[in-house]
């Protein structure tokens, strides 16, 4: 765990003064079970193999209508792609995250990937997702290999983000930008490939239509909305391609 000293702030309440309500705090709603994904489908050759496999799979059905394929589905809002970083340690394979700054205009002090805007002079999604983790968190991007392209999902600011999937070498060194990031952190990917521990909410407020968003807490880090549903569709993509590799 990496931090600055804008993480010495409640960012957890700085987030629930802006957002105008807790995300922890709201309804949890039953979910159908699904199976976790075992473990020697959670190494770094197995992953290497079957995330860039040209595959078809269905994109988590309660949020399908915010995702989409490709940039020209949604010409109205803002390109961004984030780097969804699985790191290589000892003990397993481990997903990188980010706390945002507390200052920073759009989902101050969330749980987040390191990314941002797709610049004009970006050759390709990758790039930017490459170029903004290194800004962000200092990791070179030699240190990362890109396997998968994930749907693109709309957020509720008027972004398309493009979630690029990466497999990080060890022995790169951090280097975190307090501009953009209060804290990093690692979640094992086997934990967040559990179904059991992911969770759906519902935000009902008076007259507004009903929202729903999923979480996974890991220790003392709420993990919700875009960073949870793009973990969520991981699990898909992930149980999809095992169920057809397994059935080939």
């Amino acid at each position: 765990m990496h931090k600055t000293d804008d993480s010495t702030i409640d960012l957890a309440v700085l987030e629930a003064t802006r957002l105008g309500y807790s995300p922890e705090q709201q309804p949890v709603l039953a979910l159908p079970p699904l199976p976790s994904l075992e473990p020697q489908y959670l190494q770094a050759d197995f992953l290497q193999y079957a995330l860039p496999l040209p595959l078809e799979w269905a994109i988590e059905p309660l949020f399908a209508h915010e995702f989409v394929h490709d940039f020209e589905q949604c010409p109205d809002l803002r390109q961004a792609a984030v780097c969804v970083p699985l790191v290589q340690r000892p003990q397993g394979i481990h997903v990188l995250l980010t706390r945002r700054a507390g200052h920073l205009v759009h989902h101050a002090g969330q749980i987040s990937f390191p990314g941002g805007r797709v610049e004009k002079e970006d050759l390709s999604v990758i790039h930017t997702a490459l170029r903004e983790t290194h800004e962000e968190v200092g990791i070179e991007p030699e240190y990362i290999q890109p396997l998968s392209e994930e749907p693109i999902f709309m957020t509720n600011t008027s972004f398309a983000m493009r979630p690029v999937v990466g497999l990080v070498r060890p022995n790169f060194q951090l280097r975190i930008d307090p501009s953009e990031v209060a804290e990093v952190f690692e979640v094992p990917l086997a934990w967040l490939m559990d179904p059991a521990q992911h969770q759906l909410h519902r935000l009902h407020r008076p007259q507004q239509a009903s929202r729903y968003y999923f979480s996974m807490r890991w220790q003392n880090y709420f993990i919700w909305g875009a960073t949870a549903v793009v973990i969520r569709n991981l699990y898909h993509h992930l149980a999809a391609s095992i169920h057809a590799i397994n059935n080939a």
